[in-house]
């Protein structure tokens, strides 16, 4: 496996977070419940898997592994601004979410960043997996896919929290409400 592979391994992931995504704002436009619990396990998946681990492997090795052959340099900050859009959205939900377990009725807000989020996510995926065809095809060596795979894997709590992002994402998948 290579860098690039590691991280579409982490897009298959979040594709099916973002149906689970779109079956809990569906739901909820529609009136029907959600538990506050599930929606906060959704803010934990999002804020752990995608900022800790996905955009921190992009920020921190792949794209400055691109950037340094001064090529796809406004691709790379395009998904910058993205991900910095995403943390903004992440930030709405989890507040909102919290607004909701307080007590107030703030089942449109989620509702409606949790679709800004899906709609976002969707987008996002394909620009990343446009950069990543052209990274692999122009720029990146066998060589630096490998290195920066294995530096994927040598960060342990790293692998150690994937593991346990993906048990989330499979308990969510398996609640009532997301299978109807």
């Amino acid at each position: 496996m290579s860098a690039t592979d590691s991280l579409r391994e982490d897009h298959k992931q979040i594709r099916r977070l973002d149906k689970i995504i779109i079956k809990c704002y569906t739901d909820l436009y529609a009136g029907k419940n959600i538990p506050i619990s599930d929606l906060e396990k959704i803010t934990i998946v999002i804020e752990e898997f995608f900022d800790s681990i996905h955009y921190s492997r992009e920020e921190d090795s792949y794209f400055p592994c691109v950037a340094s052959y001064d090529h796809l340099k406004q691709e790379i900050r395009a998904l910058l601004i993205e991900h910095e859009f995403s943390r903004r959205i992440a930030v709405q939900i989890k507040k909102h979410v919290k607004r909701w377990k307080n007590g107030e009725d703030a089942r449109e807000p989620v509702a409606r960043f949790l679709k800004t989020y899906s709609t976002y996510l969707m987008d996002h995926m394909k620009k990343e997996e446009n950069f990543f065809d052209k990274a692999e095809a122009e720029i990146i060596s066998k060589e630096e896919e490998l290195e920066m795979y294995e530096q994927f894997k040598s960060v342990m709590t790293v692998s150690k929290k994937m593991e346990d992002m993906i048990k989330e994402i499979d308990y969510l998948e398996n609640q009532n409400w997301a299978k109807s």
